[in-house]
């Protein structure tokens, strides 16, 4: 067992003694000695105190030390960025808002989360190098493996833009600094089961805000698809509609039809004044009937499309996200409504629909997994250590 596999028992944060590493990982003291000593150097793990000793001098203990780097995790969302600053253990630290139109470019936005980065470590007495990386979520088709946006439909001007060495450039780092970006839901359903669903291992994240996109993990991990489109449930058809353009060019789209914008579009020409999907939630609050009708026959439209779901790859668990979650209920009751009608029993029989617990800092805390996963795994420790 290398170091990095080693440092992987530690990452729970529980503080054991050279002995319980070695019961539990099988190697020699002798070699537990060595690898403790090379990821003390490192600054990866540091002394937790003493056990309770058995005669003689107490033993020592060892734990993850979560503060010896920090993340900026980043949402950028069609109206608003939200970064966040971590530790390596995914905990908030502190995090900053500000609200801008993702459709002003990519120059313009990146440079706002840099200049709010940049605020949030001062604030935090942190210097620059102390980024283990950046995680950035983005409202749009994300090619992965370079961060690059794909064709997104609400991002004019983010088409093929370089976004990782954009960041790096504006930090003065280069190439030594991680970023990684994703699509928006994508995070956001890692950090849903980060921070409440970790022992689920099917999960799939339903964000509904201004576009309605899924985010899918199977078998504890996060399925992206062959060109990284995967969850873009958004766009599939519904019986109901016929005649109504979606912004794609599609006609019938379940995002023309259940989205926050959608659902304010049908209340404003039915006579019941709204602008917005906040302006949905307010009318919803208030106690409009017309509202919550509007709101239950948009859970009904993406239930339809979430029972096709539920059959072809069987979650346990549904979380429904994004900004008209926060009808709760409402929505949640039409959602459940189609998937118990129109999945098979079986796959229903343990299935759970519920409302996203992490709610809007669902993005940051999965852009934060999303980093940390990657610069604290077996392969990268291992380097580090090697270079140490």
């Amino acid at each position: 067992m290398r170091a990095g596999e080693l440092f992987q028992v530690l990452r729970d944060g529980h503080a054991r003694t050279r002995a319980e590493l070695a019961e539990i990982t099988g190697l020699a003291r002798s070699t537990i000695a060595t690898r403790i000593d090379a990821l003390m150097a490192c600054g990866l793990i540091g002394p937790a105190g003493e056990a309770v000793s058995s005669g003689g001098r107490p033993p020592s203990r060892f734990a993850f030390s979560a503060s010896s780097r920090v993340v900026l995790a980043v949402d950028v969302g069609a109206t608003h960025v939200l970064i966040a600053l971590t530790d390596l253990g995914g905990r908030v630290l502190d995090e900053s808002r500000a609200a801008i139109e993702v459709a002003v470019g990519p120059v313009a936005v990146l440079d706002l989360v840099v200049e709010q980065a940049r605020r949030l470590l001062e604030r935090a007495g942190r210097d620059v190098r102390e980024l283990a990386g950046i995680g950035i979520g983005l409202p749009g088709p994300v090619e992965h493996s370079t961060g690059r946006p794909a064709n997104p439909p609400i991002m004019p001007g983010w088409d093929g833009f370089d976004v990782p060495a954009y960041v790096q450039q504006s930090f003065g780092l280069g190439g030594e600094l991680d970023v990684l970006v994703d699509n928006d839901v994508n995070i956001m359903a890692l950090g849903e089961r980060a921070g409440y669903w970790p022992i689920e291992e099917n999960l799939l994240f339903v964000k509904v805000a201004t576009g309605i996109g899924a985010g899918i993990v199977g078998r504890g991990l996060l399925q992206r698809g062959a060109d990284g489109t995967a969850g873009d449930i958004g766009h599939v058809r519904l019986s109901r509609g016929d005649g109504v353009l979606c912004r794609c060019g599609n006609v019938g789209c379940l995002e023309a039809l259940a989205s926050g914008p959608a659902v304010a579009s049908a209340l404003d020409a039915g006579g019941v004044h709204a602008e917005s999907g906040e302006d949905v939630l307010d009318l919803v609050r208030h106690g409009s009937v017309d509202a919550v009708q509007a709101v239950r026959q948009a859970g009904r439209d993406i239930g339809e499309v979430l029972a096709t779901c539920v059959n072809l790859l069987n979650p346990s668990v549904i979380v429904i996200g994004g900004g008209l979650s926060a009808a709760g209920e409402y929505l949640l009751a039409g959602v459940r409504e189609m998937v118990y009608q129109r999945s098979l029993p079986l796959a229903t029989a343990r299935l759970r629909i519920v409302q996203s617990m992490a709610g809007d800092r669902a993005g940051v805390l999965g852009a934060s997994h999303m980093i940390i996963d990657h610069v604290l795994s077996p392969d990268r420790i291992g380097a580090l250590v090697a270079d140490a």
